[in-house]
């Protein structure tokens, strides 16, 4: 019986443990960033400056915000009942201190990451949540867009935590919509980036890296 037991104990230990799925969203390479659809915000002076850029990590994106927004979009279906939660690794290093995010006057990120769920023939009909690195708010602060209610800003994180620094953070995105959606989403359409300052007329400068979907 021992030796029995032995054997299963070892079977068991040197199983092969199943590595978490995952899907990866964006490559950061200069061919990708010459695909990627550009979206200037309606209103904005200019578009913000993405470039690519490496370290030991890998590549990421510089975004550059001088009284501009324009966002990078990827039309891409997520599985979110595989694959519900979001990772992302990003980095704050100038950041938007005294606005008022949630004002129409003050609605700008220096990093943000949408997640698109298409619910209708038009885009104005489509739903999102906004996750954001806020320059003022708190971390898991949300709130509705002042410009729709359509698009939910939640902060993931902040520049009073995390400041010039690089910080990885992870949503559910499958409980995020039902929360602030009341929506039960099997799939989303898409995925964008988006670093803005139309609004403040200011100066913001963050970076991405390792964005992906993953089972746990």
């Amino acid at each position: 019986m021992k030796k029995i037991l032995l054997l299963i104990l070892c079977s068991i230990i040197l199983s092969p443990v199943s590595k978490a799925e995952e899907k990866v969203i964006f490559d950061f390479t200069e061919e990708e960033l010459s695909n990627l659809q550009v979206r200037k915000v309606r209103g904005a002076d200019a578009k913000t400056i993405y470039t690519i850029g490496q370290n030991e990590n890998g590549n990421y994106l510089k975004a550059i915000a001088n009284n501009a927004a324009s966002g990078l979009g990827k039309e891409i279906k997520i599985d979110l009942d595989a694959t519900p939660y979001i990772n992302i690794t990003w980095k704050v290093e100038k950041d938007l201190k005294g606005i008022k995010e949630n004002t129409k006057k003050g609605h700008d990120f220096a990093a943000r990451v949408f997640v698109i769920k298409k619910t209708g023939a038009t885009p104005l009909s489509n739903r999102a949540i906004n996750y954001v690195y806020s320059s003022n708010l708190n971390i898991d602060d949300n709130m509705p867009s002042p410009y729709t209610k359509k698009s939910i800003d939640y902060v993931l994180s902040t520049t009073k935590n995390n400041f010039d620094e690089w910080v990885t953070v992870k949503a559910n995105v499958k409980e995020g919509f039902k929360k602030l959606h009341n929506l039960d989403v099997k799939e989303l359409d898409g995925v964008a980036i988006m670093a803005d300052t139309d609004n403040s007329k200011m100066t913001a400068i963050s970076y991405y890296q390792n964005i992906f979907f993953s089972s746990q």
